[in-house]
């Protein structure tokens, strides 16, 4: 198994999104960042059976990437502004409310070195 830095995406759509449009224009854009290279691979995933916390949105994107740098290139890409990833991202991004993000990684990492941890 390849370690991948993992990046977390929780919201809830705004009111009157369609649930299929969205997943569909989120694949576009995310196939995108794919195709490029971008990112390695992702996920769209959706609470089921209301099981969660109440404060946990409904939807949960993953993102992996390889490492830092490559997670790098995709927010540059991203960050330029230009079309076509623009509109790919606006009509993702317009949709969605209550957002939040969080990275994490695989771990152990595979440079770790154990037996010489002091804390």
């Amino acid at each position: 198994m390849v370690a991948m830095d993992v990046y977390h995406i929780w919201f809830n759509l705004k009111e009157g999104v369609s649930d299929i449009e969205f997943v569909e224009k989120s694949r576009t854009y995310l196939d995108h960042l794919k195709a490029m290279g971008r990112v390695a691979d992702y996920r769209i995933t959706r609470r089921k059976l209301g099981l969660g916390p109440p404060q946990l949105p409904q939807w949960h994107i993953t993102v992996d990437f390889e490492n830092m740098a490559q997670m790098d290139a995709a927010f540059g890409q991203v960050a330029s502004r230009a079309d076509p990833l623009e509109s790919f991202h606006h009509a993702v991004n317009s949709q969605v409310q209550d957002i939040f993000f969080a990275l994490y990684r695989d771990f152990p990492d595979p440079g770790r070195v154990r037996g010489q941890e002091k804390f």
